[in-house]
């Protein structure tokens, strides 16, 4: 779920070696999360083969957890699948950068989008040329969907062999992992505000308004955190004249 788009520039040349292992250590640590993804949806009440068809087809992890959150809330299954998809456009802006960056054929296009995630960016988006970018989104990529797929699978049938995952205190391990991954994003003032606006939003709202539909209200977060932003720094201009 990571990353800050931006030209690669000039810079030392960067080793294939130092690319694969820089991605294989972000795709193997992000990629064992996938376990608690699984644990979580089995406990929302998704079947093995749901749950394994969400990652595999999806391959979005925070979107994959808002979504079995809502379920396990009781959400509505649309309402769930909104936020879950809203979540997810962010994928598309990341898209319109790497599609520069790694320039590839137009036939294996549909197939690198379906890699288009935080991670893949945030690695691809550090190197300093297009082989490197390359490198790194591939590798990323392919260690992070093959471990996420298959720790899925080990979380889903794990759960379903010790039964209620309330009574082990696993259905908290969702929301852990995704605030776990959103943490390290959070770097300027303003992403910390909108983070912060989100929270009381969503949580403020959760006992009056259906589950799955606070999620939604919070994302109001951040143009209305970036309009109180603009405001501010026009009359910060108007007084400087």
């Amino acid at each position: 779920m990571p990353g800050a788009a931006g030209t690669p520039g000039p810079s030392p040349v960067k080793s294939d070696g130092a690319v694969v292992r820089d991605a294989l250590g972000v795709g193997v640590a992000v990629g064992l999360s996938g376990f608690a993804f699984g644990v979580t949806s089995a406990g929302a009440g998704l079947t093995l083969l749901q749950s394994c068809a969400l990652s595999l087809l999806v391959f979005t992890g925070a979107s994959q957890f808002a979504l079995v959150g809502a379920l396990a809330a009781g959400g509505n299954p649309f309402t769930a699948a909104a936020g879950a998809f809203f979540l997810g456009t962010r994928n598309a802006f990341y898209g319109l950068r790497l599609s520069q960056l790694l320039a590839l054929p137009r036939a294996v296009r549909p197939l690198a989008a379906h890699w288009v995630i935080d991670e893949t960016t945030a690695v691809a988006l550090a190197q300093p040329h297009r082989r490197g970018v390359r490198l790194g989104f591939t590798v990323t990529g392919l260690t992070l969907y093959v471990l996420w797929n298959l720790t899925t699978l080990l979380g889903a049938l794990g759960a379903e062999a010790i039964g209620d995952t309330d009574a082990w205190g696993l259905d908290a391990a969702g929301p852990a992992v995704f605030l776990a991954l959103l943490a390290p994003m959070l770097r300027s003032a303003t992403e910390r505000a909108v983070a912060g606006l989100a929270v009381v939003l969503g949580l403020g709202l959760l006992p009056v308004l259906p589950a799955g539909v606070p999620v939604l209200v919070a994302a109001l977060a951040a143009p209305a955190v970036l309009y109180v932003r603009g405001r501010r720094a026009g009359a910060r201009e108007e007084s400087a004249r």
